[in-house]
């Protein structure tokens, strides 16, 4: 089969998409390959500067195109309630969500509203902005959710007696937990979706191993100048690109052919770089009982619950 790759992206002209944390990494090209193919952009970032910086490189790379910039702290649940406000009242639909954001094995914090840091971005950011803007999606006929996991769900475990880790905290399991939580939620809304007869599409993907910023935070936050710089080589000798980790993101967004419930990463060197395609979601990620609870719980922490039908009708 033919490698896949943006040049493979349909027109997108007419079709509005938002996509968290496109201030850098695999947000900015994911923002970016939609803006070059057409679609009008929401770049939803938490820093402003970072943001004004992100929004003159896309509209540099995609002259001409429809491309906005919108405060986005997902890890502040008044802000996510308040993104979702202004995206409503000035919009008439969203085509594609493509919930990229996320902050990678760094000591123990927590959001504003009192999560563990990893899961509350990752997972319970998403999924309050998801619900918040659910009404915004199924304004489109075939609106997409793309929820961006990675391997590392692999070692996931939902752990509901301590989810926010504040008995014991690592942070390399807490983070699988995180990711573990992104492929749970995005088979789980597939599923209720097609239970309620709505016109919505969820799927997962995970980008490999992509140089970004993602990698360097971690060492930063701890002041481990050693492991930054052992990241930034890792980075330069064995990770692919930016632009092609953000390439199953895109295809997930994008590809006429994409089911949902189905998670979709690169082909080769076991998953870490190559071309999109479908692979196997997480053994845990397919258990019913454990997505139920986690939705039911997400709801209750975040205050934000899903109709069973369409609330746009």
């Amino acid at each position: 089969m033919a490698r896949w790759t943006a040049d493979d992206i349909p027109d997108q002209t007419g079709r509005t998409a938002v996509v968290t944390g496109a201030n850098s990494g695999l947000g900015f090209e994911t923002a970016l390959e939609l803006a070059r193919h057409g679609a009008h952009v929401v770049l939803a970032c938490r820093d402003p500067g970072r943001g004004n910086d992100a929004l003159g490189r896309v509209r540099a790379g995609a002259p001409g195109a429809e491309v906005e910039l919108a405060p986005l702290d997902l890890a502040d649940l008044a802000s996510v309630r308040s993104f979702a406000d202004a995206y409503a009242g000035g919009h008439e639909g969203l085509d594609m969500l493509v919930n990229n954001a996320g902050v990678m094995a760094i000591p123990r914090r927590e959001t504003a509203d009192g999560f563990e840091m990893q899961l509350g971005t990752n997972h319970l950011g998403h999924f309050a902005l998801t619900g918040l803007l659910l009404a915004s999606l199924l304004a489109r006929p075939g609106a997409r959710v793309v929820t961006v996991s990675s391997r590392m769900a692999e070692i996931g475990r939902m752990d509901f007696d301590d989810l926010q880790s504040r008995r014991r905290y690592q942070k390399w399991p807490a983070y699988g937990q995180a990711k573990l939580a992104n492929q749970l939620f995005a088979v789980e809304l597939d599923r209720r979706a097609w239970a309620a007869g709505l016109d919505l599409v969820s799927v997962a993907a995970h980008p490999g191993y992509a140089s970004t910023n993602l990698q360097r935070v971690g060492p930063r936050a701890t002041g481990n100048a050693l492991g930054e710089r052992m990241t930034d080589v890792a980075n330069r000798v064995f990770a692919q690109s930016a632009a092609d980790g953000a390439l199953p993101s895109l295809y997930a967004a994008t590809a006429t052919e994409v089911r949902g419930g189905r998670y979709y990463g690169p082909d080769r060197l076991f998953g870490m770089r190559g071309s999109p395609r479908l692979v196997p979601l997480v053994k845990r990620a397919t258990d019913p009982a454990t997505a139920r609870r986690l939705w039911e719980v997400s709801e209750e922490l975040t205050g934000v619950s899903y109709p069973a039908r369409n609330p746009a009708t």
